[in-house]
């Protein structure tokens, strides 16, 4: 299918989803070859109709380069033609034929199939202009080759195993990033200053992974229980996934699962469950089946973790001292730029779900005022580097391993996980 046409397909989809009508749209299918019936039927068992429609959207997209022009002519002979206008508006294309399309299986991700009986073969990927960027990765024992080489690997992996999720809608889902800076006096929680850097860095981040950002700022712990709970109730079905991003102080609280609460600017705390609980199997239904993660970067506590003494001329520590602050809100009174703690507690139909803490429960959570928080700078920089490559398990790792590390004071950030298969962001 040509760029075009694919980009056409992915620009409607929200459109297309909630209009297709289905049953009409099975019989032309098969006819003119677009789909074999094995084909239909996989697409079939993806669930609610919006779940069938979104993933013979995706699927279509693989069906070579008549598929776009068959698919408009049958949405207009099944009387649908407010949706063939809108594919085709600007375009001008023949009938095909029902032989210019072979039915060819592929699995969800590009894999081996049977159609007919027999074997049928990968879809070659498509070919394009090499950079003189391109040629340079090429040499061996440098970096870039390194990466460009394990981006390879994991793209083969990411479209032939059934053990990745696939995220190929644009936008592949809604991230939505509460950044709290401004508390009120009555809060007793202390200016998070530092915090819009990681705020701007997130931003830019999940817009360039495809991602619909939406951004608030300075809520109350009510304001943002009613921002979750708007974002639950939208309707996901032409979307991947859904990404949540908490900027605030946090304070320890008991737990099941999860633990820790999130502060609002007016000193209440929503509880980390109560957030993911939001959108579960139960309350968030077109997001059933589809990654949901949560980011948090507040304390888990008060307690802190001081490592070891360095001298002052040390390499790895200087920049700090006076700017450095922890994300944790107190328990009681306590001088200086304390905001500290967050977390998550227990979830009902807690699939799919990954929770990421910028610290161990219990302990604080540090921002520099100068350079933003450790966990947010480094969890930028690491997606930069490697989620070309890797998937997000392992980009935590990455994270966590790198922070644990700082010097001065002591930060150990983690997750809690309920995903049933890898995740890839969608870096292209």
């Amino acid at each position: 299918m040509e760029a075009e046409q694919r980009q056409r397909l992915q620009r409607g989809r929200v459109r297309l989803v909630r209009g297709l009508q289905l049953e009409a749209l099975w019989g032309p299918l098969v006819r003119d070859g677009v789909f074999s019936r094995d084909m239909l039927d996989d697409i079939q068992r993806a669930g609610s109709p919006r779940d069938q429609a979104r993933q013979l959207l995706i699927d279509l997209e693989t069906r070579g380069k008549q598929a776009f022009p068959t698919f408009v002519s049958i949405l207009r002979e099944t009387g649908q033609k407010d949706l063939a206008d809108f594919l085709s508006e600007g375009c001008a294309f023949p009938r095909p034929s029902s032989i210019d399309i072979k039915p060819i299986e592929i699995g969800p991700r590009g894999g081996r199939g049977r159609a007919g009986g027999r074997d049928s073969e990968y879809l070659p990927l498509p070919v394009q202009a090499r950079t003189e960027r391109d040629q340079e990765l090429d040499h061996p024992g440098t970096v870039a080759h390194s990466l460009c080489v394990a981006g390879a690997a994991a793209d083969r992996f990411r479209q032939n195993s059934d053990m990745v999720y696939v995220l190929k809608s644009r936008p592949c889902g809604y991230c939505l990033i509460i950044n709290n800076v401004h508390f009120s006096p009555e809060s007793g929680l202390s200016l998070r200053q530092g915090s819009d850097l990681d705020y701007e860095k997130l931003k830019r981040r999940f817009s360039l992974f495809h991602f619909e950002v939406l951004t608030r700022q300075d809520l109350k712990a009510k304001e943002m229980y009613s921002e979750l709970w708007a974002l639950a109730k939208k309707d996901h079905s032409a979307m991947d996934c859904c990404l949540v991003v908490i900027l605030s102080h946090g304070r320890q609280r008991s737990h099941i699962q999860f633990p820790g609460e999130v502060c609002g600017t007016d000193g209440n705390a929503i509880p980390v469950e109560k957030i993911v609980n939001c959108f579960n199997g139960l309350n968030c239904w077109s997001l059933r089946g589809k990654p949901k993660l949560f980011i948090i970067q507040a304390c888990g506590g008060e307690e802190k973790d001081y490592g070891f003494e360095l001298d002052s001329d040390s390499s790895g520590n200087q920049g700090y001292g006076a700017s450095l602050e922890s994300d944790a809100s107190p328990l009681k009174p306590s001088s200086g730029n304390l905001d500290e703690p967050d977390a998550v507690a227990s979830v009902p139909k807690a699939s799919d779900i990954l929770v990421s803490y910028s610290t161990f429960p219990g302990f604080v959570s540090w921002r520099d005022r100068k350079s933003g928080s450790w966990f947010v700078e480094t969890l930028d920089r690491i997606l930069e580097q490697y989620a070309d490559s890797e998937d997000l398990q392992k980009l935590l790792l990455r994270v966590a391993n790198e922070v644990s590390t700082k010097e001065k004071y002591k930060q150990m950030p983690g997750c809690y996980h309920f995903l049933r298969k890898w995740f890839f962001f969608m870096t292209k």
